[in-house]
């Protein structure tokens, strides 16, 4: 996968904007988790060649089989690749994709129960896309006719999922493809990381297309996150009318506490993003994991509990990114009529539970002056505002760890509620009450 805060182009030299030099909010820093919602036209088909945790196929199939349902419309236009084959058996010869807008009708679609479980199991803000790269929008727009409020579920999915997320107390943001929008390009389908950058707009009509749009939706819902996606049209990149230095001006101007993303091709970013990635170890910036529950961020009918990542490894990536100052923006994926797959709620849900007994060990936290151990038990730190120190042990079925030597001797350590067991050694005895917990979590008062 790519690190987009490592793209920026083209040089521009004295036509380069000055970007604010702005710190990512703290409300963000704080939150942590947040739930990534993939839910579009590709949701109708819903299919993608299933992929199993940890399984690769060759590069040169990497786009002809791609594991992304959510790219239904490019893989489906690459001659004998598997969704080709799909697409006929399900909808039959001659079906378009962009036919199935008529097909959509999100007969299940409930926006507040979406948010009332997101924010039940525990999650701090929520993105759901407002276009991606098949170019229909989800709202009420004047920029074009592709959009769910005209077709499909004649519905304005952002304005409700706005209005849900925040009356269930969850910060909003929204994606969106400013790089890619299929249905206003006539490139060949992408078949390679090369053609993911070359077969796209960068003239000046689609850049004030997608300036329209995105302004539409800033000046709309005012997004506290802004997730743009591949890059943005190099036309305006420059500075002047219309450009994204504007763009961003505009948006710090109407939401003070908004942050950006890095995966807009230019030198000013808030958070960096690692796709299906974690860091080595702790950054100086803020960044965000981001990943589906499964090997796709749309709804892949697919993929089974099998390709599902299991309840203790999710805790796990949870802790681990946030040791390491970053945050975990986790994907579902609704089905077309809207229902969440079960295997996917059950999994958010177990996520949850365990972030309920053990809110502060992650809400609000720091990082501490290492993420881990190198040798040893695996234990992950976060700090709390007050100072306290977070070991969280990732393996409690062991039934204890060796502290390290400069935690030695702390007075204080505590297992929620009750007294920790420490040898003058630095051996900690995990209580059997605990030992079942995919992490149990000791806390050391500030030394």
């Amino acid at each position: 996968m790519l690190f987009f805060d490592r793209r920026t182009g083209p040089d521009l030299g004295e036509d380069a904007p000055r970007y604010p030099d702005r710190p990512v909010p703290d409300w963000y820093r704080d939150a942590k988790f947040g739930v990534f919602v993939h839910w579009g036209l590709y949701s109708v088909a819903g299919w993608a060649p299933p992929r199993r945790p940890g399984e690769d196929v060759p590069v040169e199939l990497e786009y002809s089989h791609h594991q992304y349902a959510e790219w239904y419309a490019n893989t489906l236009r690459i001659p004998g690749s598997p969704t080709a084959s799909y697409h006929e058996t399900a909808f039959g010869v001659g079906t378009s994709y962009e036919d199935l807008a008529d097909a959509w009708t999100a007969e299940r679609y409930d926006p507040d129960g979406w948010m009332r479980l997101f924010a039940a199991c525990g999650a701090r803000y929520v993105v759901p896309t407002a276009k991606h790269h098949d170019g229909f929008c989800l709202w009420d727009t004047a920029t074009t006719g592709f959009s769910s409020v005209r077709r499909g579920p004649r519905r304005d999915v952002v304005a409700e999922l706005a209005d849900a997320a925040r009356s269930a107390g969850l910060r909003f943001g929204l994606y969106y493809s400013g790089a890619l929008d299929w249905h206003v390009s006539h490139f060949p389908p992408i078949r390679s990381l090369t053609d993911l950058f070359t077969h796209r707009r960068n003239d000046p009509a689609f850049a004030r297309h997608c300036f329209d749009q995105v302004r539409e939706l800033v000046e709309r819902h005012r997004p506290d996150v802004l997730w743009n996606d591949i890059d943005w049209p190099d036309s305006a990149k420059a500075a002047g009318p219309y450009s994204l230095a504007e763009l961003f001006e505009h948006y710090y101007d109407l939401v003070p506490d908004g942050v950006v993303n890095d995966r807009w091709g230019v030198p000013h970013l808030g958070f960096r993003t690692r796709e299906y990635r974690t860091e080595s170890g702790t950054t100086d910036w803020a960044w965000e994991a981001t990943r589906g529950l499964g090997a796709s961020f749309g709804y892949n009918r697919a993929e089974d509990d099998a390709h599902l990542i299991d309840a203790t490894e999710l805790v796990h990536l949870l802790v681990d990114t946030v040791a390491k100052n970053g945050n975990l923006l986790l994907n579902i994926s609704p089905r077309g009529d809207g229902s969440l797959p079960e295997t996917q709620v059950g999994r958010l849900r177990e996520l949850g539970r365990w972030l309920a007994a053990h809110p502060d060990a992650v809400y609000g936290t720091r990082p501490w002056r290492r993420h881990a151990e190198p040798v040893g038990a695996p234990l992950r730190y976060t700090v709390r505002p007050d100072g306290t120190l977070n070991v969280i042990a990732l393996d409690p079925a062991q039934g204890g760890f060796r502290l390290p030597a400069d935690l030695i001797g702390r007075p204080g350590a505590r297992w929620g509620e009750g007294a920790a067991e420490i040898g003058p050694d630095g051996t900690v005895v995990i209580p059997e009450a605990l030992r079942h917990l995919p992490a149990a979590v000791l806390t050391l008062p500030p030394s």
